[in-house]
């Protein structure tokens, strides 16, 4: 018995007061698996990019108050 026929099997030996339920949770996860997934967050943050000298993060201080300029 395949894995369709072993749903099918089940849901047949469901009672008629539960089947409502049952199709919206079927149809939210086919609905759920069938969109693309969005972009977590964390992969846009990596698709950031700064152009900054290579002591920018270090002296950012000294870049905000002016004591260092990026030429």
């Amino acid at each position: 018995m395949n894995t369709k026929e072993q749903i099918q099997a089940e849901i047949d030996s469901l009672k008629e007061e539960y089947l409502g339920e049952l199709y919206i949770l079927i149809k939210d996860f086919t609905q759920s698996k069938q969109q693309p997934k969005k972009a977590s967050f964390m992969s846009k943050l990596k698709k950031i990019k700064i152009d900054a000298p290579k002591d920018f993060a270090a002296n950012l201080d000294l870049y905000v108050s002016g004591e260092k300029v990026v030429e």
